[in-house]
């Protein structure tokens, strides 16, 4: 019973931990300069005594007023930006020889985004109670990645986390510029055809059914093409909710296929086998490898570790597949060059140069020179395909629009040479 009772005192202020509130406090340095920040605590007194642990001396406390937000979906989180720009940030401060708790501090202060701020402030208090930075990490995986938080361990453990941050840093900036090279490539296409979706609609919905009924008040039949263009018109007015379903479906069920790891593995691989798409997906894939690879290893991961994590992160599920392939063989001691080859994900003059590194010792650099010469190529290989692909959505849009027009004015030149 006594064990009982204990265990129940124990376990009363568990709640009051869960009701932490967020405090406003100013307070001066040894040296008499004023710092602001804001701090999560149970009451005033922790957020003193906090303070004072730090070497700073309280000035003002205050509740932190509510702040009412309305969220938006798709809005409110935290961008690959924000991200860069607080690991670049961090680094300067580490290298600059600021305790770790105090740059959380400094970073949390100074976001603008709310969200980022809110987990920057989590890091730091947990990073207070003595937990390590990368674990503090690992409670945030949506923003902070695995490999994100294994080059945070390796950098810690090695005592060079500023040297791992501004690798991190380099990692991101050319990775978000690989992904908006892609994306780029992509948004023009999109809105041609979105474009010529809507017109095609107007002109179906709105136009020709005023020329249908001119048409029949002529008394005479219509030409093939505005026949189809009419039936075609007719159909549409009475079937639209039902061909909006089937597309709604359609779109849905294949999110569905792609989600299920079987579809997924289909579709993956059947995307690097299509003509044109397939070899600029494939090289996107080569280059995010080596980099996430060589950026791994020369921050210290174990080769095992940096494959897992590297695959993991591969974007495409044959060629994760493919690493885990490689990861397993190496495991039984064979070299890395070999199971790459035999993946036949990967260009043989890649696994060439890969092997060259390796067996030189200089892996993590030959890894470094792949990535940056494949930059260069998926900048190439989307330069080639934008300029294949605009000419043939203007020729698409024209047809459109002109095979129209041509068809709605057949009738009335049919008519103007009869009267003739």
């Amino acid at each position: 019973m006594a064990v009982r009772a204990t265990a129940a005192v124990q376990k009363a202020p568990t709640p009051k931990k869960a009701s932490t509130l967020h405090w406003l406090w100013e307070a001066r340095t040894k040296s008499g300069e004023l710092k602001k920040g804001e701090m999560e605590a149970n009451d005033a007194e922790a957020v003193n005594n906090r303070l004072r642990s730090l070497g700073l001396n309280p000035v003002k406390v205050k509740k932190k007023p509510l702040e009412l937000s309305v969220k938006i979906p798709g809005m409110g989180g935290v961008s690959g930006k924000d991200l860069l720009v607080f690991t670049r940030q961090f680094a300067t401060m580490i290298d600059a020889g600021l305790p770790l708790v105090q740059c959380l501090d400094i970073l949390g202060s100074q976001v603008d985004n709310a969200a980022f701020k809110k987990v920057i402030f989590a890091i730091k208090t947990k990073v207070e109670s003595g937990s390590t930075f990368a674990d503090a990490l690992k409670d945030h995986p949506k923003i902070f990645d695995e490999l994100y938080v294994q080059l945070c361990s390796a950098g810690e453990v090695g005592g060079i986390l500023d040297t791992i941050l501004n690798r991190l840093a380099v990692y991101r900036e050319k990775s978000e510029k690989l992904k908006r090279k892609v994306k780029g490539a992509m948004i023009y296409p999109c809105i041609v055809i979105i474009v010529a979706i809507a017109v095609t609609a107007v002109l179906l919905l709105k136009v020709t059914p005023v020329f249908a009924k001119m048409f029949a008040d002529f008394g005479q039949s219509l030409p093939a093409p505005t026949q189809i263009v009419v039936d075609l018109s007719t159909w549409l007015q009475h079937y639209i909710l039902h061909l909006v379903g089937a597309i709604t479906a359609v779109i849905v069920g294949m999110a569905m296929f792609y989600r299920n790891p079987k579809g997924r593995r289909i579709v993956d691989k059947f995307s690097l086998k299509v003509p044109v798409i397939g070899p600029v997906i494939r090289k996107v894939a080569v280059a995010r490898f080596t980099r996430t690879l060589g950026t791994m290893i020369s921050s210290g991961v174990p080769i095992l570790d940096a494959l897992d994590v590297t695959a993991r992160t591969a974007g495409n599920r044959t060629v994760e597949d493919g690493i885990f392939y490689v990861r397993t063989k190496i495991s039984e001691g064979k070299n890395i060059a070999g199971p790459l080859l035999e993946t036949k994900v990967f260009p043989s003059m890649v696994v060439q140069m890969i092997g060259v590194g390796e067996a030189t010792g200089a892996m993590d650099a030959m890894l470094n020179k792949i990535a940056d010469f494949y930059d260069d190529e998926v900048d190439t290989a989307v330069a080639g395909l934008t300029a294949m692909i605009e000419p043939l959505l203007m020729v698409f849009l024209g047809a459109v629009v002109g095979g129209f027009l041509i068809a709605m004015y057949l009738p009335i030149f049919s008519i103007a040479g009869a009267i003739k």
